[in-house]
């Protein structure tokens, strides 16, 4: 084969892989806009294959089925939700102002973003926390958490950032389910912050 052969199907073959990525991120940024708007459970194959124009043999091509997407658009989260905690803790010095600022991205990301949220932490994906499969983009997340958490933690850091990050998810839920009173969101957040003094 030519050189120049040799290089043009380089570039056949680099097309076609940006062609993919391309539809694949057209299929999870639409899934996360028709979850957004209308729930998970208008998320259907067929609505999707619909919506970015792709037959859904093609879809079947990027995801084995529903769960697989929602599995890569909690992953995109995980980037979304870093990026958010990481801009907050690093816009402050103090410690204490590093976690508040922390934990408000955090609340407001979950506020925000329901169904992405609910896609990340409340529906079962299959994500592995915790371990060695454990992905990057959720690895970052934990970072940011332990990032935070560390410099006001004396002993057993996990655990705190684990305690810290459960009373957050738990505020985020029980207010997205109208459960606890909306006037008080504050005051709790300086109650579970007060631990880390």
């Amino acid at each position: 084969m030519s050189s120049a052969a040799s290089i043009g199907s380089v570039s056949i073959q680099e097309r076609r892989e940006r062609e993919r990525a391309e539809r694949h991120r057209l299929i999870v940024d639409a899934a996360r806009e028709l979850a957004e708007a209308e729930g998970w459970d208008a998320v259907t194959t067929r609505r999707l294959a619909e919506r970015v124009e792709y037959s859904q043999p093609v879809l079947y091509s990027h995801f084995k089925g529903k769960d697989a997407i929602v599995r890569a658009v909690a992953v995109q989260g995980f980037v979304d939700i870093t990026e958010r905690m990481r801009a907050a803790r690093t816009a402050h010095r103090s410690p204490r102002q590093a976690l508040r600022a922390l934990a408000v991205a955090y609340l407001d990301f979950a506020a925000e973003r329901p169904a992405l949220y609910e896609a990340m932490f409340v529906r079962e994906v299959d994500l592995s926390f915790g371990s060695g499969d454990t992905p990057p983009e959720l690895r970052a997340a934990f970072g940011e958490f332990v990032a935070v958490v560390e410099p006001l933690a004396g002993d057993d850091v996990e655990t705190r950032i684990e305690v810290f990050w459960s009373a957050l998810h738990g505020q985020a839920t029980l207010d997205h389910g109208h459960r606890l009173r909306p006037t008080h969101r504050r005051a709790r957040l300086d109650l579970l912050l007060s631990l880390f003094s």
